[in-house]
């Protein structure tokens, strides 16, 4: 998920965090169960997660990312449909969102993941062959730079910016690039990505355009694939196409040798 403000136009900072306080909505609600966390990140900041065994015979362990708005609470479809299809999933919000302490930032996105992951390969039954990193939107950058120090057995990209600067080029034209951090260069990163990597993405995302996952895609040197998922957006592909999005991410992964 990517958030713009389109009618005030606020600073760029402004738009890469939108975080959402208080967790309206738990896995319980979809018929998960689900464990409450209390991850400590290496700077002592202490995030909120949940862990969502798999009832299913499992395939896989998966450490969710998300976008950069809201909070894990949005994120129970996601979660159910990962977890129907047999996959464990951790989910974690980033230092500033939902009950996480802290104020969210670019080195504290890359922090938090390692944190999580630490917690995800502690849980009972987990494999560290069939971990798998799953970015949402922004999600994307912070799990990319978590496979190049950690490479897992694969990262889906869903609705995934080539970077910062190219999404702010689509919605600010006049401002300088200059003046635009060089934050999660994905589209540079990911030429560097060692793990099979799985893009998917909007044919109608107007917030970051499908082309830009096709940057992306061109910029892997490893093992790809990308699947562009027809009349989905940015906020409504997994409301949308729920179930396409799962059965790619479960075919992809079983055709990957562990």
């Amino acid at each position: 998920m990517f958030l713009i403000n389109r009618v005030q136009r606020p600073p760029l900072n402004a738009v890469l965090f939108q975080p959402t306080a208080g967790v309206h909505a738990t896995p319980d609600m979809a018929g998960l169960e689900y464990v409450d966390l209390d991850i400590t990140t290496s700077d002592g900041v202490v995030l909120h997660g949940w862990w969502i065994p798999t009832s299913r015979p499992r395939i896989g362990h998966v450490l969710f990312a998300h976008g950069n708005g809201g909070n894990i609470g949005d994120r129970i479809l996601h979660a159910q449909l990962l977890s129907e299809a047999g996959f464990d999933v951790l989910l974690f919000d980033y230092r500033g969102y939902g009950s996480s302490a802290g104020r969210p930032s670019e080195r504290g996105t890359y922090l938090d993941s390692r944190a999580a992951r630490t917690a995800l390969l502690a849980q009972d039954g987990v494999a560290g062959g069939r971990t798998f990193y799953l970015g949402e939107s922004l999600g994307g950058g912070v799990v990319l730079e978590l496979a190049l120090a950690h490479p897992p057995a694969g990262v889906i990209l869903t609705s995934t910016f080539s970077s910062v600067r190219d999404v702010a080029r689509e919605h600010f034209a006049i401002l300088p690039s200059f003046l635009v951090p060089d934050a999660y260069p994905n589209a540079r990163r990911i030429a560097e990505l060692q793990a099979p990597v799985l893009i998917q993405h909007g044919a109608v995302d107007d917030l970051v355009p499908v082309e830009q996952a096709h940057r992306n895609y061109a910029a892997a040197a490893g093992q790809k694939e990308l699947q562009v998922i027809d009349n989905a957006g940015h906020n409504d592909l997994v409301v949308l196409a729920g179930r396409e999005w799962v059965t790619a991410i479960t075919s992809w992964s079983s055709r990957l040798s562990m």
